[in-house]
């Protein structure tokens, strides 16, 4: 679907793209071919692809894979993807992709299911998060993120990019940044470049109870990311008595600033500080 099959499509439909949403449609067929290699989707695999969009990449899916469950919140495009039909082994389903629950989506679909998604910019952080809930069910995913949030995923200890998103992609999948793609590929072309993510959990999964603390522990720390670890804790609502002994059984030097603290470190930490911070 070149630039002006896209912009037919809207017109043809009374469609707009709407900036709230962060639509942004790619208009490279030959592109969207790529990304689907990418993720490496197989005949046997099933596949849920969040945001349908204007149904290219939807299609190609449709090639590779045994079904496409393809989640839209837009209802326009819902309604016009209908009326301009898609392939026989796809389901479309008009849903906020940030209500669904992964998890359960890909045991009702059967298992042996990949996500790929061309994630809006202004929900792709709370996607990710979401995602790595369902790391117990999911094959893997792969994500189209604009490059700064894409970067905030795979940076390392030390980065200046290395964050809370940093330390639980880290603790539960593989990652690879596999292809830097250029605004200029979609529609409207949006201000920044994106890129495309492969991610596969790692074995066995953290149990979801874990991740939660360590994600707890770890925005609460990189909210003070200039001050020393002991102190961005005791910002972030821990008391002095058990952000010591913590830190003392962890064998972390205080004096560090939260960008030093490896994942690991960070599940060590969130184990062994108590579940309740204290208020005020």
């Amino acid at each position: 679907m070149s630039l002006v099959e896209v912009r037919d499509f809207l017109a043809r439909h009374g469609l707009a793209a709407h900036r709230d949403r962060g639509q942004n449609f790619l208009t490279d067929e030959s592109l969207a071919r790529v990304l689907v290699d990418l993720a490496g989707v197989g005949p046997e695999e099933k596949v849920i692809e969040i945001g349908t969009g204007l149904g290219m990449l939807t299609c190609i899916l449709a090639e590779r894979a045994n079904q496409v469950m393809t989640l839209e919140i837009d209802r326009g495009l819902v309604r016009a993807l209908k009326a301009e039909g898609l392939p026989p082994n796809v389901v479309l389903q008009h849903a906020d992709a940030r209500e669904v629950d992964f998890s359960q989506l890909a045991r009702d679909l059967g298992g042996n299911v990949k996500i790929v998604a061309n994630l809006p910019y202004s929900v792709g952080t709370p996607l990710l998060r979401e995602l790595l809930n369902a790391a117990d069910s999911i094959v893997g995913w792969s994500v189209m993120l604009q490059r700064e949030v894409a970067r905030r995923v795979v940076a390392g200890t030390g980065e200046s990019e290395y964050g809370s998103l940093s330390v639980l992609h880290e603790l539960v999948v593989e990652v690879e940044a596999k292809k830097q793609v250029r605004a200029g590929n979609f529609y409207p072309k949006p201000k920044v470049d994106s890129t495309f993510l492969v991610m596969r959990p790692k074995t066995p999964a953290m149990p979801r109870d874990e991740l939660r603390r360590v994600e707890k522990v770890t925005r609460g720390a990189f909210k003070y990311r200039r001050k020393t670890l002991h102190n961005s804790l005791l910002r972030s609502g821990f008391s002095p008595e058990d952000v010591s002994k913590a830190l003392v059984t962890c064998r972390i030097d205080a004096r560090v600033r939260p960008e030093r603290i490896s994942p690991p470190l960070w599940r060590m930490l969130a184990s062994e500080l108590p579940k309740g911070k204290k208020e005020g």
